[in-house]
């Protein structure tokens, strides 16, 4: 038995019964982390989230429909401004801008299938799984009438950084009850917790879900820097400047000792 089984199968024995309780739905998922947090240094370049889980049940598995698994993992959410460039007298300038409410720093969606295929529509809607309804834009500048296209490059230029992702059809299913993917995040993070979901779907409707947390934090070297720029950002200035005329110092030295 591979190890990530051996762990599937520790969690299902581990889960606890539920008693005198609203009853429970006939397919709950139970989850697994590689990790819960990830160490951002000064020389982090990325890593790799390992998300697996089982599928508990009281009833025999559904026969009639196959079990469709979506996972997504969300960073911390904040406002973005979204200008639109136009020529004008030969220059590219800003011309408009919308202020999108909110929208998440990084964003990955996984899915055993096709997306619409394993999630109808409806259910999009209602859990906000897609990278569009993951993002909140409720108003724009009354001359603006287009605004949509704003949300649209937002997620184009995102997804060319390659904060915003769908990974469709890498969430792997075994007999209808184990399930695993894994979750790339770039070097770019932003500090803060990430949110986990899972759903189990059927015929595209939702029949359980489970949320946790991945908690991404700055440590080292990195950390205090990023602390001192936020409580003493004169002092950071004043070092930052410092830093900087050492090291054109330095690099001027060594370039005289070359040629020498």
């Amino acid at each position: 038995m591979s190890r990530w089984r051996a762990l599937l199968l520790g969690l299902l024995l581990a889960a606890p019964a539920t008693a005198q309780q609203a009853p429970a739905p006939e397919e709950a998922v139970v989850l697994g982390l590689s990790r819960d947090t990830v160490s951002i240094t000064t020389n982090f370049d990325g890593s790799e989230i390992l998300i697996f889980g089982a599928v508990k049940r009281e009833t025999p598995i559904p026969t009639d429909t196959e079990l469709g698994v979506v996972v997504t993992v969300s960073g911390p959410s904040l406002p973005v401004r979204v200008r639109r460039k136009a020529r004008r007298f030969g220059i590219w300038v800003n011309t408009d801008v919308v202020e999108v409410d909110r929208a998440p720093s990084f964003y990955a969606v996984a899915t055993s299938g096709p997306l619409y295929d394993v999630l109808s529509y409806v259910e999009d809607l209602r859990h906000k799984v897609s990278i569009p309804r993951a993002i909140r834009s409720v108003g724009a500048p009354s001359h603006i009438q287009d605004s949509p296209s704003f949300t649209e490059a937002l997620i184009r230029i995102r997804k060319d950084q390659e904060v915003y992702k769908v990974a469709e059809g890498t969430v792997s299913v075994d007999e209808q009850t184990l399930f695993r993917t894994s979750i790339e995040m770039p070097a770019a993070l932003t500090e803060g917790n990430y949110v986990t979901r899972i759903f189990l779907t059927r015929s595209g409707d939702v029949v359980s879900s489970y949320e946790t947390t991945i908690y991404v934090q700055k440590v080292g070297l990195e950390r205090w820097l990023f602390q001192l720029s936020r409580e003493q950002p004169a002092i950071y200035g004043v070092l930052s400047l410092v830093l900087a005329i050492a090291a054109g110092w330095a690099a001027s030295a060594a370039f005289r000792f070359i040629r020498s």
